[in-house]
């Protein structure tokens, strides 16, 4: 990277204050390959402003349920534009996202009518 001014690149504290994700968390999705820093004189991590609309997409794709791995496929269309619309080359991979929790819920119905039911009986019933 270039030697870019000071003001245009975040310490990770002001990263983690800018999109309300942990310093931990920051360093995590730098690990991975999926924010890009450069070290200060200092050592310490350094990240461009867009480092922010990064991790706030990178937060919104976990709380649907993507691994980190799977983000790291993603193109980074995902990553770049917040509150972009998905891009078309990921949609598969939404759909089967959405389907894997489908079947997630569907046990988990399962499961609590099941333990109702025991509730109700005193008694395990037996299994569908």
């Amino acid at each position: 990277m270039k030697n870019t001014p000071s003001r245009e690149l975040l310490t990770i504290g002001q990263l983690s204050q800018l999109t309300g994700a942990s310093v931990r968390s920051i360093r995590h999705y730098d690990e991975h390959g999926l924010l890009a820093s450069v070290r200060a004189s200092n050592g310490y991590r350094m990240f461009p402003e867009k480092a922010v609309t990064q991790v706030k997409q990178i937060q919104r794709m976990i709380a649907t349920g993507f691994t980190i791995d799977d983000i790291r496929g993603f193109p980074d269309c995902m990553l770049l534009i917040e509150g972009a619309r998905s891009c078309d080359q990921i949609t598969d991979a939404q759909r089967m996202r959405l389907q894997a929790i489908e079947r997630q819920i569907a046990d988990l119905e399962k499961r609590r009518a099941r333990l109702i039911k025991t509730l109700l009986e005193g008694a395990v019933p037996p299994i569908d």
